[in-house]
């Protein structure tokens, strides 16, 4: 009992109190407190406890009665609660004016992308939009789910087998409801395939018949691809946006965007921008997953877009295309790329904060930069977004500051470039990932709606 006070009680007791100016703990407060932890333990486990047990991981029953001490919601629930008890009794000095607020502030411990997403967040709450799930069936998509509902960032449409997907949602506790809290679609059969399949393969015959593809090759693709057929539901109004990747090969994938979707009016091609959460700052990287070797123009279309995604953050892009020369130092042919990249951005993006060619270390330590920087730089400050020369080195760079900085804190892969909100995931994405992914479709499609 003592164990259970001082991991699951106190420290969430007293956050709460300390919050609100509390003169004293009163009863009803450590009752708040109780009954924030028994509501936690009745609902579905997180991520985390999912990932530290595995299969052990047990629902609420005679195994398991109270939450698990990693479960990252005990803050944002108890404390809360508990600050809600003190203002009720009348010990609270400091009364806090939106509890909901309050709330999203504590996920900013536990979260370290709580503040980077947090305008994302609130924009895809105001106008929530219809969001089809490729990999319906997968357990993360299906966690990520409940979050989305909880939340109330996105309507999910799933597509998978119901009867699957009902054995998985009970089995994890869940308490999202088919028909109610989102939409099943299966594909091969059930009414909406009835209704659909023939305008659909009809459409992608129509858009790939000049690439070899037949009627009866059409009807296959359409019934055995949940991206191609979430692609087309996309294409043909019935949703909004699309998540895909969980499963399968990336350029799989992206074929069926390329062609059921298509590219935004004026961009040349599809890029990928991964997000790196460091402690002290955060990164945006391209194209980490698509173009092997991107010509300058290309380079300079991906920085154009990836700098419009980052001010969808809320932050000011400072662009920094890197390579192993620094201002001149070398005349490769990389070097020489990123350099006829510089000379492109000035005139198509004059007031765009970008320089270039340069090293690494020189786009984010201070004193390198004010070392090695010509004279009239328009670099000010740290570089945010690293413009890399080739697939190699962003993929590579990405993935290894990725581990290096304590795994898992990154969002993305964003696809940049596309018609219409799709993004492609990779198959070690995490819930969290596919709960960012989807806020950022939603707005992608509100900003395609303005």
């Amino acid at each position: 009992p003592n164990q259970v006070n001082n991991v699951l009680c106190f420290p969430f007791i007293f956050r709460g109190a300390l919050d609100v100016g509390a003169t004293t703990i009163t009863e009803a407060m450590k009752l708040a407190a109780v009954k924030a932890i028994a509501e936690l333990a009745r609902v579905e486990q997180s991520e985390v406890a999912v990932k530290a047990y595995g299969e052990k991981v047990s629902n609420f029953g005679p195994e398991y009665l109270i939450p698990n001490p990693f479960d990252p919601r005990l803050i944002s629930k108890i404390a809360p609660a508990v600050a809600q008890a003190a203002m009720e009794s009348g010990v609270a000095t400091r009364p806090i004016k939106d509890l909901e607020v309050y709330e999203d502030s504590l996920d900013e411990f536990v979260y370290h992308f709580g503040l980077i997403m947090k305008p994302v967040f609130s924009q895809a709450k105001q106008a929530p939009r219809r969001i089809v799930f490729a990999e319906g069936g997968d357990d993360r998509v299906l966690r990520a789910v409940q979050v989305i509902v909880d939340e109330g960032i996105a309507k999910p449409i799933l597509i998978g087998h119901p009867g699957d997907i009902q054995r998985k949602l009970e089995a994890a506790n869940l308490r999202v409801r088919p028909g109610v809290d989102f939409d099943i679609i299966c594909a091969g059969h059930g009414d909406f395939f009835d209704d659909h399949f023939e305008s659909y393969w009809k459409e992608y015959r129509r858009l790939m018949e000049r690439k070899g593809v037949s009627a009866d090759f059409a009807k296959r693709e359409v019934r055995r691809r949940p991206s191609l057929f979430g692609a087309l539901m996309v294409r043909m109004g019935d949703a909004d946006g699309l998540i895909c990747g969980t499963f399968g090969r990336h350029h799989v994938h992206r074929e069926h965007v390329e062609n059921v979707i298509g590219l935004a009016p004026g961009v040349k091609g599809l890029y990928a921008m991964s997000v790196l959460l460091l402690p002290d700052r955060t990164l945006f990287i391209a194209d980490t997953y698509i173009n092997y070797e991107p010509s300058a123009e290309q380079l300079v279309d991906m920085t154009l877009l990836a700098a419009d995604e980052v001010r969808r953050f809320g932050v000011t892009p400072r662009v920094a295309l890197l390579s192993h020369s620094s201002f001149g130092t070398e005349n490769t042919p990389t070097a020489l790329k990123m350099r006829e990249a510089l000379r492109l951005l000035k005139e198509r993006a004059p007031r765009l904060e970008v320089e270039g060619e340069m090293h690494g270390d020189a786009a984010i330590d201070d004193e390198i930069r004010q070392r090695v920087f010509p004279s009239d730089a328009r670099l000010k400050g740290q570089a945010n977004l690293l413009i890399m020369p080739t697939l190699d080195a962003a993929n590579i760079s990405f993935n290894l500051l990725k581990i290096a900085s304590g795994d898992n804190l990154t969002i993305g892969p964003i696809l940049l470039g596309a018609a219409q909100p799709v993004h492609i995931l990779t198959a070690t994405a995490t819930v969290r990932r596919l709960v960012n992914m989807t806020a950022l479709a939603v707005v992608d499609k509100l900003m395609n709606e303005r």
